[in-house]
């Protein structure tokens, strides 16, 4: 799943992968709305990625809407997720954003009774190409919580997005190969 503030580039991301992968790699671009919300998800069949116990591995790439409002449909989503790519928004002034939203995150983790030191998480430092993007090194230990991988991104030309769901699903992988 990507998590992380609204207008951070979590639907970025997820556009890309899907514009950029081949036809019968994917299915559909499924966009579900409601009066007051959007969720973004489509499947994809990674083919090198081979089975896992015996089984061909197939990705469900989610998204929703990082907007606190929107704080129902990112909580029942969550439940079944495999793991979490934080797309964290670089621009000094949408730090309190990206703290809040981890804080959400954390918290609706711990609903499902799901454990964030043994969940596989990424997290995406985004929109690096901004003039008011924070440093690196400092938004890294701002937002890093347990030495999960950091990835820099422009998730709008498409920079770090393939380089960030190869890490999640490596670690997701790992997981499941342990029979997590």
């Amino acid at each position: 799943m990507y998590y992380g503030p609204g207008l951070g580039g979590k639907t970025a991301n997820l556009q890309w992968i899907y514009d950029h992968t081949g036809q019968n790699q994917k299915g559909k671009m499924v966009s579900l709305a409601t009066e007051t919300d959007r969720t973004l998800f489509f499947d994809f069949l990674p083919l090198d990625l081979g089975t896992v116990r015996g089984f061909k591995t197939r990705f469900h790439l989610y998204t929703v809407p990082g907007q606190v409002f929107y704080e129902a449909s990112r909580k029942l989503i969550l439940k079944g997720a495999d793991g979490v790519v934080f797309v964290a928004d670089s621009q000094e002034e949408r730090l309190d954003a990206n703290f809040e939203t981890m804080e959400n995150l954390m918290e609706h983790l711990k609903e499902h009774n799901l454990n964030f030191t043994t969940i596989p998480y990424v997290l995406q430092l985004n929109k690096r190409d901004l003039p008011n993007a924070m440093a690196v090194p400092e938004l890294t230990k701002q937002l890093q919580k347990k030495g999960e991988p950091v990835l820099e991104g422009v998730a709008i030309q498409g920079l770090g997005v393939f380089e960030t769901l190869k890490e999640v699903a490596k670690l997701v992988l790992a997981e499941l190969k342990k029979g997590g």
